[in-house]
């Protein structure tokens, strides 16, 4: 009938995310280009030597299922870095998997630079008092997130003091100073193949730099509560996690208008985008969520992701306190306090997830990243969570953990003698 119709039509725009006629346009446009892109290098791409079968110099495929080549790690391999005094708080990794930089709350060991291959930690900046941040190197505060260009040329760190410091990544020399924020910075990511900078608060407001330029661009007002994540691609958008406010945000910057996704029932902790279509988000309910841009609830939910605990009488979920997904893949990590790192599929396009096998690791789990190889995963381990001192691990160490990530053996070609 046609009021049944136009029921059904309603639901449908609910479930849908708004978009003008030419935004879908475009959409399609592009989906249709990658359909084409991934089409090609499947038929043309695969040289051989190559890690994971696509040639040097072409883009890899949109979604390549990655979960099924890589086996449970040895716990004895993982690698223990250490040098902080105090929980680490965020971790990036250069985008040819050579360094790490690594901050904390320690207020005499801010940022620190290692080399994966031998674990030797090459440049160690020092904070000061607060207020004496012109005078000294680094910063005077807790360092709460950090970010590196994907040229692997600039760093930027964010600290409670309201700072961003944008950094020289081979020297450790520090450039800039941005102010602006009103609050703690709490999320940095720089546009993919760009010198642009997005930067998240708890402030409530997203800005925009240019670093290569020392400026300010804009402000985006928008979250009704603290910001505690931010990411991005290669398009002009930005995702947020908005704390307790209870959303997650797709930020369009040109247009300087929003798109806003509920699902979490808690405070949004962490997020970061799978590939340019989808996204994971983490919650202190306890709670793994994965969404589609297009879809204003998430396609998948994992509730009590990393099951529950007794805290002081009351049973409740422990906190999802990081997420990681390796680019364009279906492999998810996500981290707690409950003792491990979980590895995740996300499957039949993003709309299951499926639990792998856990990595044991003992303390507050600040930060995940996946290398971009995807042959190892970085952890950073507090006796503290990040934003807070909630709870205390006393037996966990304030580290860097290298988790190394093996791939499945290929079976052996029929045409090899001996299966060799």
């Amino acid at each position: 009938s046609p009021s049944l119709g136009r029921r059904r039509q309603r639901e449908a725009a609910e479930e849908e995310v708004e978009e003008t006629p030419q935004e879908k346009k475009l959409r399609l446009a592009k989906l249709y280009l990658e359909e084409l892109r991934q089409h090609g290098e499947r038929a043309g791409a695969m040289l051989p030597g190559c890690s994971h079968g696509w040639g040097r110099g072409r883009a890899s495929p949109a979604h390549i299922p990655l979960s099924l080549q890589v086996q449970p790690p040895d716990p004895a391999s993982i690698r223990i870095l250490r040098g902080h005094q105090l929980p680490v708080t965020c971790l990036v990794i250069s985008p040819d998997d050579r360094f790490i930089f690594s901050a904390s709350k320690d207020g005499s060991l801010i940022k620190c630079k290692w080399e994966v291959e031998s674990g030797k930690r090459l440049c160690v900046v020092p904070g000061g008092k607060k207020g004496t941040e012109e005078r000294h190197m680094g910063h005077a505060s807790h360092v709460l997130c950090m970010a590196i260009s994907s040229d692997g040329k600039y760093l930027a760190t964010g600290d409670r003091n309201k700072l961003i410091m944008v950094w020289d990544a081979a020297t450790c020399k520090r450039l800039h100073i941005f102010t602006g924020h009103r609050d703690a910075v709490s999320g940095l990511s720089f546009r993919k193949g760009t010198h642009e900078l997005y930067s998240a608060s708890h402030d409530r407001c997203v800005k925009v730099w240019n670093v290569a330029e020392n400026a300010y661009m804009e402000t985006l007002f928008g979250h009704q509560d603290v910001i505690t994540g931010l990411d991005s691609l290669s398009r002009e958008c930005c995702v947020t996690s908005g704390g307790r406010d209870g959303t997650v945000r797709l930020w369009k910057i040109p247009e300087e208008s929003q798109l806003v996704f509920y699902g979490h029932q808690g405070s949004i902790d962490c997020i970061q985008l799978i590939n340019e279509e989808h996204m994971v988000s983490g919650a202190d309910d306890g709670s793994v969520a994965l969404w589609g841009l297009t879809k204003k609830k998430p396609l998948a939910l994992a509730r009590q992701a990393h099951g529950m605990q007794d805290a002081q009488g009351l049973q409740q979920p422990y906190w999802i306190s990081a997420v990681a997904a390796l680019r364009n893949s279906d492999l998810l990590a996500t981290g707690s306090h409950s003792g491990s790192v979980k590895l995740w599929k996300s499957g039949e396009g993003f709309r299951k997830l499926e639990h792998l096998w856990d990595v044991p690791l003992v303390g507050f789990v600040n930060s995940l990243k996946f290398s971009s190889a995807g042959d190892f995963l970085v952890a950073g381990i507090g006796q503290e969570h990040r934003l807070g001192r909630w709870w205390r691990i006393k037996e966990a160490k304030n580290s860097i953990c290298i988790i190394p990530l093996k791939q499945r053996a290929a079976p052996p070609s029929p045409e090899a003698p001996n299966g060799s």
